[in-house]
Protein backbone atom coordinates (compact mmCIF):
# COMPACT_ATOMS: atom_id res chain seq x y z
CA UNK A 1 0.00 0.00 0.00
CA UNK A 2 2.76 2.47 0.91
CA UNK A 3 4.59 1.67 -2.35
CA UNK A 4 1.44 2.33 -4.37
CA UNK A 5 0.86 5.60 -2.51
CA UNK A 6 4.39 6.77 -3.25
CA UNK A 7 4.18 5.85 -6.94
CA UNK A 8 0.82 7.57 -7.37
CA UNK A 9 2.02 10.67 -5.53
CA UNK A 10 5.19 10.74 -7.63
CA UNK A 11 3.04 10.88 -10.76
CA UNK A 12 0.35 13.27 -9.54
CA UNK A 13 2.52 15.82 -7.76
CA UNK A 14 4.51 16.89 -10.86
CA UNK A 15 1.29 17.08 -12.90
CA UNK A 16 -0.38 19.29 -10.28
CA UNK A 17 2.68 21.54 -10.05
CA UNK A 18 2.99 21.78 -13.83
CA UNK A 19 -0.69 22.74 -14.08
CA UNK A 20 -0.42 25.62 -11.62
CA UNK A 21 2.81 26.84 -13.22
CA UNK A 22 1.97 26.71 -16.91
CA UNK A 23 -1.82 26.88 -17.31
CA UNK A 24 -3.54 30.21 -17.80
CA UNK A 25 -6.08 31.29 -15.19
CA UNK A 26 -8.94 30.26 -17.48
CA UNK A 27 -7.49 26.83 -18.25
CA UNK A 28 -6.62 26.24 -14.59
CA UNK A 29 -10.20 27.12 -13.68
CA UNK A 30 -11.46 24.54 -16.18
CA UNK A 31 -9.12 21.80 -14.91
CA UNK A 32 -10.07 22.52 -11.31
CA UNK A 33 -13.75 22.27 -12.22
CA UNK A 34 -13.15 18.90 -13.88
CA UNK A 35 -11.28 17.53 -10.83
CA UNK A 36 -13.99 18.75 -8.47
CA UNK A 37 -16.65 17.24 -10.73
CA UNK A 38 -14.97 13.86 -10.20
CA UNK A 39 -15.05 14.60 -6.48
CA UNK A 40 -18.78 15.34 -6.78
CA UNK A 41 -19.30 12.00 -8.53
CA UNK A 42 -17.55 10.28 -5.62
CA UNK A 43 -19.65 12.25 -3.13
CA UNK A 44 -22.77 10.51 -4.46
CA UNK A 45 -22.42 7.35 -2.31
CA UNK A 46 -21.87 9.55 0.77
CA UNK A 47 -25.38 10.85 0.12
CA UNK A 48 -26.74 7.34 -0.43
CA UNK A 49 -26.97 7.76 -4.21
CA UNK A 50 -26.50 4.33 -5.79
CA UNK A 51 -27.66 5.10 -9.33
CA UNK A 52 -25.85 6.96 -12.09
CA UNK A 53 -28.67 9.46 -12.84
CA UNK A 54 -28.68 10.71 -9.24
CA UNK A 55 -24.91 10.99 -9.11
CA UNK A 56 -24.88 12.79 -12.46
CA UNK A 57 -27.49 15.15 -11.06
CA UNK A 58 -25.25 16.08 -8.14
CA UNK A 59 -22.25 16.53 -10.47
CA UNK A 60 -24.37 18.78 -12.67
CA UNK A 61 -25.44 20.84 -9.65
CA UNK A 62 -21.80 21.36 -8.65
CA UNK A 63 -20.77 22.35 -12.19
CA UNK A 64 -23.63 24.84 -12.37
CA UNK A 65 -22.56 26.31 -9.02
CA UNK A 66 -18.97 26.72 -10.20
CA UNK A 67 -20.07 28.19 -13.54
CA UNK A 68 -22.21 30.69 -11.64
CA UNK A 69 -19.19 31.73 -9.59
CA UNK A 70 -17.12 31.87 -12.78
CA UNK A 71 -19.69 34.27 -14.28
CA UNK A 72 -19.97 36.49 -11.18
CA UNK A 73 -16.26 36.35 -10.31
CA UNK A 74 -14.18 35.80 -13.48
CA UNK A 75 -10.70 34.48 -12.59
CA UNK A 76 -9.01 37.63 -13.93
CA UNK A 77 -11.27 39.79 -11.71
CA UNK A 78 -10.70 38.02 -8.40
CA UNK A 79 -8.14 40.72 -7.55
CA UNK A 80 -8.23 44.29 -8.86
CA UNK A 81 -5.22 45.91 -10.51
CA UNK A 82 -4.42 47.67 -7.22
CA UNK A 83 -4.63 44.46 -5.20
CA UNK A 84 -8.14 44.74 -3.77
CA UNK A 85 -10.14 41.53 -3.46
CA UNK A 86 -13.56 41.06 -5.02
CA UNK A 87 -16.10 41.23 -2.12
CA UNK A 88 -17.88 38.14 -3.41
CA UNK A 89 -14.69 36.14 -2.88
CA UNK A 90 -14.57 37.13 0.79
CA UNK A 91 -18.23 36.18 1.15
CA UNK A 92 -17.82 32.72 -0.39
CA UNK A 93 -14.61 31.93 1.50
CA UNK A 94 -16.13 33.12 4.78
CA UNK A 95 -19.11 30.81 4.28
CA UNK A 96 -16.69 27.98 3.57
CA UNK A 97 -14.68 28.63 6.73
CA UNK A 98 -17.90 28.70 8.76
CA UNK A 99 -18.78 25.32 7.29
CA UNK A 100 -15.46 23.85 8.36
CA UNK A 101 -15.91 25.24 11.88
CA UNK A 102 -19.33 23.55 12.03
CA UNK A 103 -17.81 20.38 10.62
CA UNK A 104 -15.19 20.36 13.38
CA UNK A 105 -17.97 20.52 15.98
CA UNK A 106 -19.79 17.66 14.23
CA UNK A 107 -16.61 15.57 14.36
CA UNK A 108 -16.09 16.17 18.07
CA UNK A 109 -19.69 15.25 18.85
CA UNK A 110 -19.99 12.30 16.46
CA UNK A 111 -22.06 10.10 16.58
CA UNK A 112 -24.20 12.30 18.81
CA UNK A 113 -26.57 14.62 16.95
CA UNK A 114 -25.84 12.86 13.65
CA UNK A 115 -29.38 11.52 13.17
CA UNK A 116 -30.63 14.61 11.37
CA UNK A 117 -27.94 15.07 8.75
CA UNK A 118 -27.39 11.34 8.25
CA UNK A 119 -31.06 10.77 7.45
CA UNK A 120 -31.42 13.64 4.96
CA UNK A 121 -29.67 13.30 1.63
CA UNK A 122 -30.30 16.94 0.82
CA UNK A 123 -28.34 18.02 3.91
CA UNK A 124 -25.40 15.81 2.94
CA UNK A 125 -25.67 17.29 -0.56
CA UNK A 126 -25.32 20.78 0.93
CA UNK A 127 -22.27 19.52 2.82
CA UNK A 128 -20.82 18.40 -0.50
CA UNK A 129 -21.45 21.75 -2.16
CA UNK A 130 -19.89 23.62 0.77
CA UNK A 131 -16.89 21.30 0.60
CA UNK A 132 -16.22 21.31 -3.13
CA UNK A 133 -17.45 24.55 -4.72
CA UNK A 134 -15.44 27.03 -2.57
CA UNK A 135 -12.28 25.00 -3.23
CA UNK A 136 -12.44 26.07 -6.87
CA UNK A 137 -12.58 29.74 -5.91
CA UNK A 138 -9.91 29.40 -3.21
CA UNK A 139 -7.30 28.03 -5.61
CA UNK A 140 -8.03 30.73 -8.16
CA UNK A 141 -7.78 33.38 -5.44
CA UNK A 142 -4.31 32.12 -4.57
CA UNK A 143 -3.16 31.68 -8.18
CA UNK A 144 -4.39 35.10 -9.29
CA UNK A 145 -2.79 36.99 -6.41
CA UNK A 146 -0.48 39.74 -7.70
CA UNK A 147 -0.81 38.16 -11.17
CA UNK A 148 -0.25 41.32 -13.22
CA UNK A 149 3.04 42.15 -11.46
CA UNK A 150 4.39 38.64 -10.96
CA UNK A 151 2.78 35.84 -12.94
CA UNK A 152 4.19 33.16 -10.63
CA UNK A 153 3.57 34.78 -7.25
CA UNK A 154 0.31 32.88 -6.82
CA UNK A 155 2.02 29.68 -7.87
CA UNK A 156 4.40 29.93 -4.94
CA UNK A 157 1.47 30.50 -2.58
CA UNK A 158 -0.16 27.29 -3.79
CA UNK A 159 3.14 25.42 -3.51
CA UNK A 160 3.45 26.64 0.08
CA UNK A 161 -0.05 25.34 0.78
CA UNK A 162 0.84 21.99 -0.82
CA UNK A 163 4.05 21.82 1.22
CA UNK A 164 2.20 22.44 4.47
CA UNK A 165 -0.53 19.92 3.78
CA UNK A 166 1.75 17.23 2.36
CA UNK A 167 4.34 17.61 5.13
CA UNK A 168 1.59 17.40 7.75
CA UNK A 169 0.24 14.26 6.07
CA UNK A 170 3.68 12.63 5.87
CA UNK A 171 4.67 13.70 9.38
CA UNK A 172 1.42 12.38 10.81
CA UNK A 173 1.79 9.06 9.01
CA UNK A 174 5.29 8.30 10.22
CA UNK A 175 4.84 9.77 13.71
CA UNK A 176 1.66 7.75 14.08
CA UNK A 177 3.38 4.57 12.92
CA UNK A 178 6.32 5.09 15.27
CA UNK A 179 4.80 6.64 18.37
CA UNK A 180 1.02 6.36 17.96
CA UNK A 181 -0.74 4.99 21.04
CA UNK A 182 -3.54 7.39 21.90
CA UNK A 183 -6.49 7.59 19.52
CA UNK A 184 -7.38 11.05 18.24
CA UNK A 185 -11.01 10.50 17.20
CA UNK A 186 -11.74 6.77 17.56
CA UNK A 187 -15.43 7.17 16.70
CA UNK A 188 -14.55 8.78 13.38
CA UNK A 189 -11.17 7.40 12.30
CA UNK A 190 -9.67 4.71 14.56
CA UNK A 191 -6.34 4.83 12.74
CA UNK A 192 -5.49 8.43 13.64
CA UNK A 193 -3.56 9.12 16.83
CA UNK A 194 -2.75 12.17 18.92
CA UNK A 195 0.95 11.48 18.40
CA UNK A 196 0.42 11.42 14.64
CA UNK A 197 -1.45 14.70 14.80
CA UNK A 198 1.39 16.33 16.76
CA UNK A 199 3.93 14.94 14.31
CA UNK A 200 1.98 16.42 11.40
CA UNK A 201 1.71 19.85 13.03
CA UNK A 202 5.42 19.94 13.84
CA UNK A 203 6.33 18.83 10.31
CA UNK A 204 4.26 21.63 8.77
CA UNK A 205 5.80 24.19 11.13
CA UNK A 206 9.28 22.95 10.24
CA UNK A 207 8.56 23.31 6.53
CA UNK A 208 7.35 26.87 7.14
CA UNK A 209 10.56 27.75 8.99
CA UNK A 210 12.74 26.21 6.29
CA UNK A 211 10.84 28.11 3.58
CA UNK A 212 11.30 31.34 5.50
CA UNK A 213 15.03 30.83 5.84
CA UNK A 214 15.49 29.80 2.21
CA UNK A 215 13.60 32.82 0.85
CA UNK A 216 15.00 35.27 3.36
CA UNK A 217 11.74 36.27 4.99
CA UNK A 218 11.77 38.61 7.98
CA UNK A 219 11.24 37.32 11.50
CA UNK A 220 7.67 38.66 11.49
CA UNK A 221 6.94 36.94 8.18
CA UNK A 222 8.31 33.64 9.45
CA UNK A 223 6.25 33.94 12.63
CA UNK A 224 3.12 34.56 10.52
CA UNK A 225 3.81 31.58 8.29
CA UNK A 226 4.54 29.27 11.23
CA UNK A 227 1.24 30.32 12.83
CA UNK A 228 -0.45 29.71 9.48
CA UNK A 229 1.23 26.29 9.22
CA UNK A 230 -0.11 25.32 12.66
CA UNK A 231 -3.60 26.39 11.59
CA UNK A 232 -3.45 24.74 8.17
CA UNK A 233 -2.11 21.44 9.50
CA UNK A 234 -4.95 21.35 12.02
CA UNK A 235 -7.59 22.25 9.43
CA UNK A 236 -6.21 19.55 7.12
CA UNK A 237 -7.07 16.98 9.79
CA UNK A 238 -10.59 18.40 10.00
CA UNK A 239 -10.98 17.93 6.25
CA UNK A 240 -9.72 14.37 6.44
CA UNK A 241 -11.89 13.50 9.43
CA UNK A 242 -14.97 15.05 7.85
CA UNK A 243 -14.77 12.71 4.88
CA UNK A 244 -14.04 9.79 7.24
CA UNK A 245 -17.12 10.67 9.28
CA UNK A 246 -19.36 10.83 6.23
CA UNK A 247 -17.94 7.59 4.81
CA UNK A 248 -18.42 5.83 8.14
CA UNK A 249 -22.02 7.02 8.33
CA UNK A 250 -22.65 5.88 4.75
CA UNK A 251 -20.81 2.57 5.22
CA UNK A 252 -18.28 3.43 2.50
CA UNK A 253 -14.59 2.48 2.80
CA UNK A 254 -13.09 4.60 0.00
CA UNK A 255 -14.68 7.36 -2.04
CA UNK A 256 -13.40 5.67 -5.20
CA UNK A 257 -10.60 3.61 -6.72
CA UNK A 258 -9.27 5.87 -9.46
CA UNK A 259 -5.96 6.53 -7.63
CA UNK A 260 -3.99 3.39 -6.69
CA UNK A 261 -3.02 3.43 -3.03
CA UNK A 262 -5.09 6.53 -2.34
CA UNK A 263 -8.64 5.48 -3.21
CA UNK A 264 -10.62 8.17 -4.96
CA UNK A 265 -10.05 11.82 -5.78
CA UNK A 266 -11.91 12.82 -2.62
CA UNK A 267 -9.54 10.71 -0.55
CA UNK A 268 -6.63 12.67 -2.01
CA UNK A 269 -8.05 16.19 -1.89
CA UNK A 270 -10.09 16.05 1.32
CA UNK A 271 -7.43 18.00 3.23
CA UNK A 272 -7.09 20.57 0.45
CA UNK A 273 -10.84 21.22 0.28
CA UNK A 274 -10.62 22.38 3.89
CA UNK A 275 -7.25 24.13 3.87
CA UNK A 276 -7.42 26.03 0.57
CA UNK A 277 -10.35 28.30 1.61
CA UNK A 278 -8.81 28.92 5.04
CA UNK A 279 -5.39 29.66 3.52
CA UNK A 280 -6.90 32.03 0.94
CA UNK A 281 -9.00 33.89 3.51
CA UNK A 282 -5.98 34.28 5.81
CA UNK A 283 -4.05 35.76 2.88
CA UNK A 284 -6.85 38.24 2.24
CA UNK A 285 -7.29 39.26 5.88
CA UNK A 286 -3.70 39.28 7.13
CA UNK A 287 -1.60 39.74 4.02
CA UNK A 288 1.74 38.13 3.32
Amino acid sequence: MLKQRIITAAVLAPLAIAAIFFLSLQNLAAILMAVLAIGAWEWGPLMGFDTKPRRIGFVSALIISILAMWYIIPPQDVWSLVGNINPWVVFVLSISCCWWAISAIMIFKYPRHSDFWSSHRSVRGVFGMLTLAPTWLAFLTLRANNYTLDEYHGTYLILLLFAMVWSADIGAYFAGKRFGKNKLMPNVSPGKTIEGFIGGVLSAALVAIIAGLVFGWSGIQIAKVVALALLISTVSVVGDLTESMLKRQAGVKDSGSILPGHGGVLDRIDSLTATAPVFALCLILFGW
